[in-house]
């Protein structure tokens, strides 16, 4: 099982206790995913000041290959992190080298080396998955809490295994996965947080609640959430054991300070 993530990462720094912790969708997945079981890589730019040796060690000390990462001049990005209890809220967000992010034409023969690839909303990364469908490889994509976004529409054609987040399973969100779901996908998915999780294939819905556990800090829930569910497909399991495996991985992430 190889899986290639690519775009964002980040430096998560609570602003209470100065502590930075690293993060970002594709990161996280790439080290949930190594944790589980599977080959990771993860292809992204970092900058030349300390927190880009941070980050590429503390990767590279989960077992995820860093051999894409490439340092750019200037500042790694960094979000800056506020608790509330336990929940995290996200304050300023620097995005520094990473805004000008771009694969090289090795980077992408790389990418073709593994069975799936995983980018995010912020990643920069979206105008790559025609190529990458086009050469046969699975995709996923975390599309956040945006679903009023335009990649929503240009961009699910050429992803297997989109990922949302949203509150509640209504039928607002029915109606959302189902409309996903015919521009391409194989599976639509939406995270409902403490409402636990609900998916689509085309024809059923299946619906997965949440476990019963102490809450540290939410961060790395939901990317922890697809690290498990894409475990489970490329594994061959049904989707409940999908939902199953995401909900378990996420439940441990919640358990501790910082996304891993």
């Amino acid at each position: 099982m190889r899986i290639v993530t690519i775009g964002d990462n980040c430096m998560d720094v609570y602003q209470a206790s100065g502590m930075a912790y690293p993060g970002g969708n594709p990161v996280n997945v790439a080290v949930y995913l190594q944790e589980l079981g599977a080959e990771t890589a993860y292809m992204g730019w970092v900058g030349t000041d300390p927190y880009g040796e941070i980050m590429i060690k503390s990767i590279q000390g989960k077992g995820v290959d860093t051999s894409r990462m490439v340092k750019k001049e200037g500042n790694t990005a960094v979000t800056y992190v506020e608790m509330v209890g336990n929940d995290r809220k996200f304050g300023d967000y620097d995005e520094g080298v990473m805004a000008h992010f771009a694969l090289t034409t090795e980077q992408l023969d790389f990418a073709q080396t593994h069975q799936l690839v995983h980018a995010g909303i912020w990643g920069h990364a979206d105008e790559y998955y025609p190529f990458f469908k086009e050469k046969g490889l699975l995709t996923s994509f975390d599309f956040s809490d945006k679903l009023g976004h335009d990649l929503v529409k240009t961009l699910t054609p050429y992803v297997d295994y989109p990922f949302f987040s949203y509150v509640k399973d209504d039928e607002h969100i029915r109606q959302f996965l189902k409309e996903v779901k015919q521009r391409g996908s194989k599976i639509a998915v939406a995270t409902l947080g403490e409402n636990g999780s609900i998916a689509y294939d085309g024809e059923l819905f299946y619906q997965h609640g949440v476990n019963d556990v102490d809450v540290v800090d939410t961060m790395g829930a939901g990317d922890s959430f697809i690290a498990g569910f894409i475990y489970g497909v490329l594994g061959g399991r049904p989707i409940p054991d999908c939902l199953e495996l995401g909900t378990s991985r996420a439940a441990k992430t919640i358990g501790y300070f910082g996304a891993w």
